[in-house]
């Protein structure tokens, strides 16, 4: 991550570096995002997956134009020779996987640093602006 810059807090000390705004961080779900909902329970089926329509076209056209692919699965780390054989074998463009995301959905993200969240529909095509409600912490 070489487009990375030096930030700094508000009394001065030094931050932890961002990357500039028009580059996006991507943190991709695999089952049921770029393939089809697989259980862990049923790893032998990780290996037949049938992926997703235009996910490699989107996630590959990301990478190239610079942004980082980072794939943020419920899978467990026993999983990673079937999922990286599989990313391999459909041709996925990718930085880095992190294995063990909590399991359930219902995701509620808390950072310091800005987050966008996209709920994956079952399509992926361009992006669109739109204003929704969100929760914030209250002042």
């Amino acid at each position: 991550m070489s487009d990375l810059k030096e930030s700094f807090n508000a009394d001065g000390t030094k931050g932890s570096p961002l990357l500039p705004d028009h580059i996006k961080n991507f943190l991709i779900d695999i089952d049921g995002t770029i393939c089809e909902d697989v259980p862990n329970e049923e790893p032998e089926r990780m290996r037949t997956a049938k992926m997703i329509p235009e996910a490699l076209e989107f996630i590959n056209k990301w990478f190239d134009e610079g942004h980082f692919i980072c794939f943020f699965t419920s899978r467990l780390e026993s999983h990673r020779a079937y999922t990286e054989e599989w990313l391999k074998q459909h041709g996925f463009k990718y930085h880095s996987i992190v294995f063990g995301k909590p399991r359930g959905g219902n995701y509620h993200w808390i950072d310091d640093r800005n987050v966008k969240a996209t709920k994956f529909l079952g399509k992926f095509s361009d992006f669109i602006e739109v204003e929704k409600t969100i929760q914030i912490f209250k002042p």
